[in-house]
């Protein structure tokens, strides 16, 4: 990577999980095993103790205790034909506990799996519902109801399902494999309840909004919510809002007033992708208006530019914020995931907000995942000259967490940018780590090997602005 001249570079590396302290995701487990030799699993991710998973589900924080459900196969490592809902609870969101499973096929309903779907806490009962897609005998697309067996249980041990499931079927229009993943539902100023589902039909992707006064009787909007063409299935619809002044503080899903703006994130299976549109929410309408419409090009907004599929956000009731998970899915062979008895993981989680901009939304890791840090090392006042890459020594633990503070000798000579006129994300895709520019780009290369052949490269290059400066954050994996 080539560096400017004169560059001071300031390193911390607070080691967050040394590879021999024996730290793993969950302090507890029920009914699980873990495999003798595990070298690859991560330590501060969320995973089960064993076999498939891949989509997070229903997230949601209820008297004191977080709950994380996700697809899982407690069969093997691979996906199968007998999906349920795994479940672990934590107090917070780093350390879990895993419980038996929530949801589990037992009826025709289901039969064929219980596939992904949404929490929704009821206000006034503070009763937590549970809106899942099944496959049913016909392996049809139908959306199923669950409730909590005792709600005075924290954990939530036990969930029972609802005697009219299904209690959504395909309505016309939409092709019968391809209706799934509801998301959490929110509360109009009419009392009823709305709620998005994933669609498809032909080459159109599509959300299908429903509406129920006792979300047990649910009638389909004729409209679709948001489509678009040639995309082929919209999965894992969410929808919430999102404080415009900048704030870091959360909103409850069922927020409707001029002080937020409106996220509807949707994961499109052709892309394998999470992409997100801001825009307006006319809620007599039943109508949500995005800002600017999906274009299939690289100036798309997409949560991550990793591997980051199916997220899914809830509103934190304790903190006053929203937070995000993630599926992981990795790039191990089939044969690499049963040799290992694993696959799949989840994000760290991020809490996410509006950008004072209104144009993007922020997303930062949790404050909890701090508590992980124990010892540290750190470089201070090296300076790098043009071309040079200096190695951080001495790091002994398995996984770290990198700040690092570059002074740079002047400004003055930066490449001028206009922030207006520029997508960044598109920016960045023109860019890489490889391209000369006046000031950058600089940065870190991240799991590197010794002779730098793979490496991921984090990268800066600075511009300068109408009276200001102003910085480009990139990251290029082509050698990742």
């Amino acid at each position: 990577m080539k560096i400017i001249p004169e560059l001071l570079l300031f390193v911390i590396v607070p080691f967050l999980l040394n590879s021999g302290n024996g730290i793993e995701t969950s302090t507890h487990s029920i009914n699980n095993r873990t495999p003798e030799k595990q070298p690859y699993r991560t330590s501060y991710h969320f995973q089960p103790r064993q076999n498939w998973m891949n989509d997070p589900n229903g997230p949601m924080y209820y008297k004191g205790v977080y709950h994380l459900f996700y697809q899982h196969n407690p069969e093997a490592a691979t996906f199968g034909d007998r999906i349920v809902w795994g479940h672990s609870v934590s107090y917070d969101l780093i350390n879990w506990i895993h419980l038996n499973n929530a949801i589990e096929p037992s009826g025709p309903y289901d039969n064929n799996s219980c596939w992904s779907g949404s929490a929704t806490i009821i206000p006034g009962k503070e009763q937590p519902v549970i809106l899942y897609t099944g496959i049913d005998d016909k392996k049809h697309q139908v959306q199923n109801l669950a409730m909590p067996r005792n709600l005075s249980d924290p954990f939530l041990r036990e969930w029972i399902k609802h005697p009219q499931n299904p209690v959504m079927s395909p309505p016309s229009g939409v092709e019968v494999n391809n209706f799934r993943d509801p998301s959490t539902a929110w509360q109009g100023k009419d009392g009823k309840w709305r709620v998005v589902i994933g669609a498809q039909n032909g080459d159109e992707g599509k959300t299908i909004l429903y509406q129920s006064e006792d979300f047990v009787n649910w009638k389909v909007d004729p409209n679709p919510f948001y489509a678009s063409d040639n995309t082929g299935v919209c999965e894992c619809p969410d929808f919430f809002p999102v404080n415009i002044s900048g704030s870091k503080n959360g909103v409850d899903t069922s927020v409707q007033n001029p002080s937020v703006r409106h996220v509807l994130k949707i994961s499109y299976l052709r892309k394998q992708h999470d992409y997100y549109f801001l825009g307006k929410y006319v809620s007599d309408q039943e109508n949500f208006i995005p800002d600017v419409r999906f274009t299939g090009t690289s100036s798309d907004l997409r949560y991550d530019y990793g591997k980051f599929y199916a997220s899914k956000s809830f509103f934190d009731y304790a903190k006053n914020r929203r937070i995000l998970w993630g599926w992981v899915n990795e790039s191990d062979s089939t044969q690499d995931d049963i040799e290992k008895g694993w696959a799949g993981l989840q994000s760290i989680p991020r809490q996410v907000w509006l950008d004072k901009s209104g144009k993007r939304l922020v997303q930062w890791p949790i404050e909890e995942v701090e508590k992980l840090r124990d010892k540290h090392i750190s470089i201070m006042g090296e300076k790098l000259v043009y071309g040079s890459n200096l190695e951080v020594s001495g790091i002994t633990a398995s996984q770290a967490d990198v700040e690092v503070l570059f002074e740079l000798p002047e400004l003055q000579s930066a490449e001028f940018l206009d922030p207006d006129g520029v997508d960044p994300q598109l920016l960045c895709s023109q860019e890489d780590a490889s391209r000369s520019g006046i000031i950058g780009p600089f940065g870190l290369l991240a799991l590197a090997s010794k002779d730098l052949k793979e490496h991921t490269a984090i990268f800066f290059k600075i511009y300068r602005a109408p009276n200001r400066y102003v910085g480009l954050m990139c990251n290029d994996q082509r050698r990742s």
